[in-house]
Formats: C-alpha cells, sequence, structure tokens
C-alpha cells in the first residue's frame, strides 16, 4: 500500500478545524512520519497511524508547527517497544533544537532511534523503498524538502511470456537472472516485459520558490506541497518565505506532476475553495485540498 495519512495541515497555530502539521507516507512496508507539530501523536490515534509504523521521521525545519510534536512521537517508539529502528532526519543546524525536543522530559528509552542530521543537500539514504533525496529550500531558517524516488523496473508482458513459454516460476527465476533458456532456446527479459517508470513522491514545505522547489517535484507521482496563502497575500507570501496556491500550482504543472496536494494554509482562511480555483488554473492534473485527517494515494503506475 501506497498512501499519505494526512495528520494535520494548519500553519503556525492549530484551529478548531486544522491541526498543526503532520503526514505520515505509507510506502509499502516503509513509514515515513513528515513534520510532526504539536498533536501529531493523537491525530496518529484518530487515524489509525500505530507508532510501530514508522520507520523514518523526517524534519524539514524547526519552526514549531513542523517539530513540536517530535517529544510525543519519540516517547511513544519507547512506550510501544518498537523493535525497529527509526531513522531520524533534520537540518543538522538545528541539533540543539532535535536534541531538546527528542529528550523534552524523563522517559524510559526503549526504542532505537538513529540520527541522521542533514549536512548538505543530495542523496540522503537509499533503502527497500528506494532512494531519498533532500534539497535546500528558501526559508528564514535552514529547511530541507524530501524526495522519494523509486528505481525504474519492468512490466512483463503476459502475451509475450506465453509465446516465448515462459510461465509460473520461471518467471521469477527470468527476472532475477535477466535471461533463461525455456526448449532450448534463451529468453531476455527485454524478449517478454517493457519498461516500467519509478514512482515518485515529493515534500515541500516552508518555502519562496527556488530551484530546490523545481527539482523535488520533477516528476512526482504526488507532491505534498505548502500554500500558505491565495494570490492576493503574495507579497506576504514572499516576505515571510512561503508559497501561494498559485506559485505551487505552476510548479505543479512545470514539473509534470500528476498529483497535487496543498496543504499548511494560514489560519486567516476559512473557505478553501479559492484555494482549488487557484490552483486547477495553473494545473491540468488532479488537485487535493488536503483536510486533517484525509488519505491520498499514491497515484497507481502508468
Amino acid at each position: 500500500m501506497r498512501e499519505l495519512v494526512v495528520l494535520g495541515t494548519g500553519s503556525q497555530v492549530a484551529s478548531r478545524e486544522r491541526n498543526q502539521n503532520g503526514y505520515f507516507l505509507r510506502w509499502d512496508s516503509e513509514g515515513f512520519l513528515f513534520d510532526p507539530g504539536e498533536g501529531t501523536q493523537r491525530q496518529m490515534l484518530y487515524a489509525g497511524v500505530a507508532a510501530g509504523a514508522i520507520t523514518r521521521l523526517c524534519v524539514t525545519h524547526f519552526h514549531g508547527d513542523h517539530c513540536l510534536g517530535v517529544p510525543g512521537v519519540v516517547q511513544r517508539l519507547s512506550l510501544d517497544g518498537v523493535p525497529h529502528p527509526v531513522h531520524a532526519h533534520y537540518p543538522a543546524s538545528g541539533q540543539e533544537y532535535f536534541t531538546r525536543l527528542r529528550y523534552a522530559a524523563s522517559f524510559f528509552e526503549r526504542a532505537e532511534l538513529r540520527e541522521e542530521p542533514i549536512d548538505e543537500e543530495g542523496l540522503l539514504s537509499v533503502g527497500s523503498f528506494g532512494q531519498l533525496w533532500v534539497r535546500r529550500l528558501e526559508h528564514p531558517v535552514e529547511a530541507f524538502g524530501y524526495q522519494l524516488i523509486e528505481p525504474d523496473g519492468r512490466r512483463m508482458l503476459p502475451e509475450q511470456l506465453a509465446a516465448y513459454g515462459v510461465s509460473g516460476p520461471a518467471v521469477g527465476r527470468l527476472q532475477a537472472a535477466g535471461s533463461l533458456v525455456v526448449d532450448g532456446r534463451t529468453v531476455t527479459i527485454e524478449q517478454v516485459s517493457e519498461p516500467r517508470r519509478g514512482q515518485r513522491f515529493a515534500f515541500v514545505m516552508d518555502t519562496r520558490l527556488c530551484e530546490g522547489v523545481f527539482r523535488l517535484a520533477d516528476g512526482a507521482d504526488l507532491l505534498v506541497i505548502e500554500s500558505t496563502y491565495l494570490s492576493t497575500e503574495a507579497t506576504l507570501a514572499r516576505n515571510f518565505g512561503h508559497l501561494t496556491a498559485r506559485q505551487a500550482a505552476r510548479v505543479a504543472q512545470e514539473c509534470g506532476v500528476r498529483t497535487l496536494v496543498l496543504t499548511h494554509f494560514s489560519q486567516r482562511y476559512t473557505d478553501m475553495k479559492p484555494f482549488e480555483e487557484e490552483a486547477r488554473a495553473e494545473f491540468d492534473g488532479e488537485v487535493v485540498i488536503a483536510a486533517d485527517l484525509m488519505r491520498v494515494p499514491v497515484p497507481p503506475r502508468r
């Protein structure tokens, strides 16, 4: 299963309708928790996301609405006795903040939290999920966005497999070896399959428009991106290091995004229809205006 579970969508402060930030990406057997703001642990309970599902904790920057939920989440990992290591990624310049958050109160630490601070942009980690990249964003404090890239693979073609007499366990052996002898002739993987592009996910929070935004969004099947303001407040967005809904949608259009998820809304807005209207004016793909506890599937492979 590959889906985004939205835990919170508000910027700066929580409101009656919106919790502070929090996003959980379920990616097969991996679970990425992004920017847990205050109240994230409770939102996880409402959404049915167990602490044991988290394998990576990813913080973009150290403004409170993106990290004040870290203490509760970290302590819950130990309380639940999560048996696997959890990797924690965050800007290295905020090491002092993360240490304070991690040990904000006394608790019996049983879970293994492996801190992996980010010093510079580039390839951060490689695993069964693919590649995890980070790119520098432009905000008043150091901030990074995250990009998950699945390696390209191949799609098996049933008609071709049948034509070459490959079936059952032989299909797996062919995939593993790249070629197989069937009835005296060699069958290659290229003869019975076609290239299949790996899926991509991008997470872009507080930032002005910059090169990093476009590099993260490039070819994303699912782009989660802040749209704190409407275009009528473009100057305000620029001054405080944020994006408008129109800017975020323009990025999605230029970068070939399939599904655009707008989030991180200023509390000044209660009517979200204008966000959708601005986005649809720029972007012709699927637009999702994020709401707390919403689930958004990663689009199926093409």
